[in-house]
């Protein structure tokens, strides 16, 4: 019987007995061993995952890496939770789905569909700076032209 304290002999021999993972994995199966070391990593994994997902979700309108974001934020939860692993699987699917459909359509559509992106963000960054900071972009534009 171990003692309660023995935390570090009970990772190296869950890693020891795991010769297949090796590298993060396996370092994270080490982590596990333990019962402080399960809820830990879950705690830390979904603050970490957490963060990252809503901030690329806060991103996303915004010309950027949002939607890197969003998916970096999933692929940190699939590391400790099933329903994020299932959920990065079906985004995955779907950007595939959509990058494919994209690339086989004429020329027309997909400058359409670049048209659309571009007037969409350009909205958002002159909708955001006019709430945000009072600034109407369109006014400062026309008085630099005029001048």
């Amino acid at each position: 019987m171990r003692e309660t304290g023995d935390a570090e002999a009970v990772k190296a021999e869950a890693a020891e007995r795991s010769p297949i993972r090796s590298g993060l994995h396996g370092r994270l199966d080490a982590i596990r061993a333990t019962r402080a070391g399960r809820l830990t990593l879950k705690i830390v994994i979904g603050a970490l995952g957490g963060v990252l997902v809503v901030a690329g979700l806060i991103m996303v309108p915004f010309p950027g890496p949002g939607w890197a974001v969003v998916f970096a934020g999933l692929a940190v939860l699939a590391l400790e939770f099933h329903w994020a692993h299932r959920l990065l699987e079906f985004g995955k699917r779907t950007l595939s789905a959509w990058m494919v459909w994209l690339g086989r359509q004429h020329l027309a559509v997909k400058g359409l569909v670049i048209l659309v992106a571009a007037a969409t963000a350009t909205a958002i960054v002159y909708f955001g700076v006019k709430l945000s900071f009072g600034v109407d972009l369109v006014l400062e534009a026309q008085k630099l032209l005029i001048r």
